[in-house]
C-alpha cells in the first residue's frame, strides 16, 4: 500500500501533473498558487522535463499553445487575474483542437482583489471566458486527495478530446494540508502517439494546426465540428456526487471547498432532525443538469451555496426550473462560509 503524505493542495496538483506525464510547464508567479509553481520548479528539471517561469501570463499561455501542438502533455497554472490574461490563448488552444491543462486557484475579485479563497471565476471558466463558441472541460475538486485524482483525469480528458481542461480550485484548497496517497506515475513514453502533432513532416504530409480561417463557410464547419465534440463530452463525461439526497426535503447545491463545508452543515442539520442532502457537481462544465433535475423532482428546496454572488446559481436554476424553490446563500471577497452560517440558511428554508 502506498504511503499517505500530508501535503498542500497546490503541491498535490503539481505532483499529480508530473505523475500524469506532464512534460512541459509554463507559468508566472501569483498568489495563492505560488507553491504549485515552486514544486514544478524544483522537480521538472530534475526529471529532464521543461519548466519555464515566463515573463508574463500571456507568454505562458502561448508557450502552452506551442507545446500542446507538438503533442506533449503540458500545463499552466495561475490565479484569477492571471487567468484573465490567458483567455485569448485559451481560445486559440480550443479553436486549434489541442489538449492542454490549465489550473486556476481562485482568489477574491473583481480586479486585483485579494489573495483569499473565492469561487468568483465560475462564469469565466464555464461560460468560455475568451472569445468564440468554445468550452473547456472544467473540474472542481473538493478535497486535496480529489485534486490529485482530477489532475490525472484532466490530462486524460484533454488527450481524449483534444481540448483544454481546467482544474478550478480556490485559495482554500490550494493552501490546505491533507493526507493524500499520490497516484502511481505514468511513463510519458507509454502514452499513445498523436499523429496530428507538428513533429516534423519526414515521410508524410505536414500537419497544420491553427484556429484561423478567413472563409466563413470553412470556419462554420470548424465550429460545427467543435460543437459535435462538445455534445459527445456532455453525453459521456458528466460527474457529480450526491450525499443523503434519497429522503431529503432540502438539498444544498455546492462545489469545491464550499461543498466540503456544506457537508458539515448537512450533518449538523441531520442531527437537528432536518432532512438535508447535498448535490455536488464535479464537472462544472459540462454541468450535470439532468442529474440535478432528477433530484429537484423529489425535493422542495435546492439551496445553492457559493463563495460568489451566485454564479453557479444560474446553472442550478436552469436545471431546477419550477420543480423546487431555489434560494441562494453566498459570501464574496474572500469570505468563507462556515458550517454554522450554512446551517442558519438551511433553517430558514427547511420545512
Amino acid at each position: 500500500m502506498a504511503e499517505r503524505q500530508l501535503l498542500r493542495g497546490n503541491e498535490v496538483i503539481a505532483e499529480a501533473a508530473i505523475r500524469a506525464g506532464c512534460q512541459c510547464y509554463f507559468a508566472y508567479p501569483i498568489t495563492p498558487q505560488a507553491e504549485l509553481l515552486e514544486h514544478m520548479a524544483r522537480n521538472m528539471p530534475r526529471l529532464g522535463r521543461t519548466f519555464i517561469q515566463a515573463e508574463s501570463e500571456v507568454a505562458a499561455i502561448n508557450m502552452l499553445y506551442g507545446a500542446a501542438s507538438v503533442g506533449v502533455r503540458a500545463m499552466t497554472s495561475s490565479s484569477s487575474p492571471g487567468i484573465s490574461l490567458k483567455m485569448e490563448g485559451i481560445s486559440y488552444i480550443a479553436g486549434s483542437n489541442l489538449p492542454a491543462v490549465i489550473v486556476n486557484v481562485v482568489r477574491g475579485g473583481p480586479g486585483l482583489g485579494n489573495i483569499a479563497p473565492s469561487q468568483c471565476d465560475y462564469f469565466q471558466s464555464t461560460k468560455g471566458g475568451g472569445h468564440g463558441d468554445y468550452h473547456m472541460i472544467v473540474l472542481g475538486p473538493s478535497t486535496v486527495p480529489e485534486a490529485a485524482e482530477l489532475t490525472m483525469l484532466a490530462f486524460d480528458l484533454a488527450d481524449r478530446y483534444r481540448t483544454p481542461v481546467m482544474i478550478l480550485a480556490d485559495g482554500l484548497l490550494g493552501q490546505m494540508l491533507e493526507p493524500v496517497e499520490l497516484p502511481k506515475p505514468i511513463d510519458p513514453a507509454s502514452l499513445p502517439t498523436k499523429p496530428w502533432a507538428t513533429t516534423g513532416a519526414a515521410g508524410r504530409d505536414p500537419n497544420i494546426i491553427l484556429s484561423f480561417d478567413l472563409g466563413p463557410e470553412n470556419l462554420k464547419r470548424m465550429n460545427e465540428a467543435l460543437q459535435a465534440k462538445y455534445r459527445e463530452i456532455r453525453a459521456r463525461e458528466i460527474r457529480f456526487e450526491e450525499v443523503e439526497t434519497a429522503d431529503a426535503d432540502l438539498v444544498i447545491a455546492a462545489y469545491g471547498s464550499t461543498a466540503r463545508i456544506a457537508k458539515s452543515a448537512l450533518r449538523m442539520a441531520r442531527a437537528e432532525g432536518m432532512k438535508v442532502g447535498l448535490f455536488r457537481p464535479i464537472t462544472l462544465w459540462p454541468f450535470p443538469y439532468d442529474a440535478l433535475r432528477a433530484v429537484a423532482d423529489r425535493v422542495r428546496t435546492v439551496l445553492t451555496v457559493e463563495m460568489s454572488a451566485g454564479q453557479m446559481w444560474e446553472d442550478v436554476r436552469l436545471a431546477v426550473a419550477e420543480r423546487a424553490e431555489t434560494p441562494f446563500y453566498g459570501e464574496m471577497g474572500g469570505v468563507v462560509p462556515t458550517p454554522r452560517s450554512i446551517l442558519n440558511e438551511v433553517r430558514k428554508h427547511a420545512r
